[in-house]
């Protein structure tokens, strides 16, 4: 499991891990029933607090990408089909908003975009 922590994003620390983690579940670069480094070993690898480091599990629990045993560790949650289909739906939202955005200042239409669509799905 590889996290990059970036001290100038202006994102939390516990965000960045979170995030991090979370992309690797969904991608399956994470299986289901791995165990994540320790909080504590977390910490350390990532030179950050445990109390941050805690709170980026706990933020990944509660959102069900993973569960904990107490005194055996953090795990990768079963792969719910449903939560990736609606990160998945978010992430596109937020996708689609930023192209929006873009077309207005363009001063593009809908049917441009659509059209443009189109180009790059007859091209694959």
């Amino acid at each position: 499991m590889t996290i990059l922590i970036d001290n100038h994003s202006g994102v939390p620390i516990y965000d960045q891990i979170f995030t991090q983690i979370k992309n690797q579940i969904i991608s399956g670069a994470l299986p289901e029933g791995e165990a994540l480094p320790s909080i504590r070993s977390l910490a350390k690898d990532l030179g950050i607090s445990v109390i941050t480091t805690k709170r980026a599990y706990d933020e990944l629990e509660s959102a069900g990408f993973i569960y904990t045993l107490p005194g055996k560790g953090s795990f990768v949650s079963q792969r719910n089909t449903q939560l990736v289909r609606e990160e998945n739906l978010k992430e596109i939202e937020e996708h689609l908003l930023k192209i929006r955005q873009l077309a207005a200042q363009c001063g593009l239409s809908r049917r441009d975009i659509i059209e443009m669509f189109n180009i790059l799905e007859d091209e694959t």
